[in-house]
């Protein structure tokens, strides 16, 4: 269709990929394969943004987590995973120039990440942590873990694995129940956790760190093998959150201070250049919000500042580290935004401010599960659920 020079300029920069529900935005009823009434591409009618549905499998299927890295070296491949009855958390592959789809490992899968300088993907099946080639579907079992000890993240040099565990097993339990029943429980438990490394190869594993409260968002750096970064979970505004520690041990360091009551900053990420880490932050919580970035050698601080309707669940960063993305967020989430329910499409500019663009109109979606928006390697496309 025609468009104007600078739709098209802003169509060829960033088109949009509906990655992994088999079901249309604000549905979430899983469809058979074959339903006629489901669209595999259209334009959407608020941006003028090209929408293809890559999921073409029954069930339900879901792109990895924000920070996770899903793709293949050279982005040819993304990796994603299905439920059918009977065959839960089972990875595919699908090639993202034909977007033919193929499995890649048997159901029980947990905690799927592709290591960032090969072909290789990790995840846990019940108590083994195994690597599969995804072109060749080779396998091997990198370690038996303890029951309860969950991996979740590779090293630069993928020499690496660290996850966590909960000393005598969780004694809260989560599964199948919504999250407004366990996060605080979990959190007010302060049972005590630790962080522990893998040896790739050898499944030797180490323990580095020990804490009386709740540890998440395991995330190696993309390019320091030795420099781990994760998160004090628990309510954002009663705890600093965002924290870094070497592989032995040492250099423990928190990234972000609070300095008000009610402040929070999490959903924190690393940039590919492994330099900064960037989170959500609020001062004070759903009042004024910013993208903001800690540099990882110096301490510096970037704040870029957003509207209350700009605000998303989580961002994101291309790989030329040119833009951000964000999934938006529902009424009833910490912005209370009165229209936030976008895929948004955000420009740094001078003066600390992001100039947004509407990609996606997700007013029909419920947000009860959260878009997760990722670049694709090559920065042209925008992959959410």
């Amino acid at each position: 269709r025609a468009l104007r020079p600078d739709r098209l300029k802003a169509e060829l920069q960033t088109c949009v990929c509906v990655s992994l529900l088999l079901m249309l935005v604000g549905c979430r009823t899983a469809h058979p394969a074959g339903n006629s009434a489901l669209r595999d591409e259209w334009v959407d009618a608020s941006t003028g943004h090209r929408v293809v549905r890559l999921s073409r499998l029954p069930g339900a299927s879901e792109s990895f987590y924000f920070h996770q890295n899903g793709y293949a070296p050279g982005g040819d491949k993304m990796v994603f995973e299905n439920s059918q009855r009977g065959a839960s958390n089972r990875l595919f592959t699908i090639e993202l120039a034909t977007h033919r789809i193929e499995p890649l490992t048997d159901a029980g899968v947990r905690q799927g990440f592709v290591a960032r300088g090969s072909r290789n993907i990790y995840y846990q099946r019940s108590n083994e942590v195994c690597v599969t080639h995804l072109d060749t579907k080779a396998t091997r079992v990198v370690a038996t873990l303890p029951k309860g000890w969950h991996v979740s993240t590779v090293n630069a040099d993928e020499t690496l694995l660290a996850g966590t565990f909960v000393e005598g097993g969780q004694k809260i339990e989560t599964r199948g129940r919504p999250k407004s029943e366990w996060f605080n429980k979990i959190y007010e438990s302060k049972q005590p956790q630790q962080l522990f490394t893998v040896e790739v190869a050898t499944g030797k594993t180490n323990s580095i760190h020990r804490y009386e409260g709740w540890l998440g968002h395991i995330q190696f750096s993309p390019t320091d093998p030795a420099w781990l970064m994760f998160c004090h979970e628990g309510p954002w505004h009663q705890l600093d959150r965002i924290w870094q520690i070497r592989t032995d041990g040492s250099g423990l360091r928190l990234m972000h201070a609070r300095t008000m009551p009610m402040e929070i900053a999490g959903h924190e990420f690393w940039s590919w250049d492994g330099e900064t880490a960037w989170f959500d932050l609020q001062l004070p919580r759903g009042e004024k919000f910013w993208l903001a970035g800690v540099e990882v050698a110096t301490g510096r601080t970037t704040r870029y500042a957003l509207e209350r309707d700009q605000w998303s669940v989580h961002y994101n960063l291309s790989r030329d580290q040119k833009l951000f993305a964000g999934d938006g967020g529902g009424t009833n989430m910490v912005a209370k935004a009165r229209d936030g329910k976008w895929i948004w499409l955000f420009t740094p500019e001078a003066g600390g401010t992001l100039r947004g663009e509407h990609l996606v109109n997700m007013v029909k979606h419920d947000y009860l599960l959260e878009p997760n928006v990722n670049f694709t390697p090559d920065g042209k496309w925008i992959v959410f659920r």
